[in-house]
């Protein structure tokens, strides 16, 4: 058998250049250094959704798989919404948040939590039992609107 010369590999050492890595590292020293002086300082925060008065709210029980999948109960454990993968993946992506923030709080898995529309148009949610909520026009329309509809939605079946 006719041994076959392999070419030699050349590897070139300089695969990001010097003066990148370093304004890399000075990049983030400059962050940091702003950061830990805006907290220093007492600065207030500027990038926080805006309050509102609420004008709808509704207590609801999520419940999601990794599949997307997804089921939403009322307060009274009537049937909101049984999503499907293809429907709910961002509401059981929320639950699955949810579940783990309350493991990390060490409360129930299964306590409810509040969907609330302000009066300036944007959707929240909020977890009572650990204090966790997210303002849900941060993920985009379409993940807020599947929200709003648990809003509008009556039970299944009335």
């Amino acid at each position: 058998m006719a041994q076959v010369d392999q070419p030699a590999l050349k590897y070139d050492t300089a695969v990001v250049p010097r003066m990148m890595v370093r304004a890399m590292f000075a990049l983030v020293a400059v962050i940091l250094l702003l950061v830990s002086l805006a907290r220093l300082t007492d600065q207030p925060l500027s990038a926080i959704p805006p309050e509102s008065e609420a004008v709808l709210s509704r207590t609801v029980f999520l419940s999601g798989q990794l599949s997307g999948a997804a089921k939403v109960m009322d307060a009274n454990g009537n049937l909101i919404a049984d999503l499907s993968a293809d429907e709910g993946g961002f509401i059981a992506g929320v639950a699955r948040v949810l579940d783990r923030e309350r493991a990390k709080h060490k409360k129930p898995l299964d306590g409810a939590v509040i969907v609330t529309l302000g009066a300036n148009g944007r959707l929240s949610i909020t977890d009572p039992s650990t204090g966790w909520s997210a303002d849900l026009m941060g993920f985009g329309a379409d993940n807020a609107k599947a929200f709003a509809k648990l809003l509008a939605q009556n039970p299944k079946g009335n």
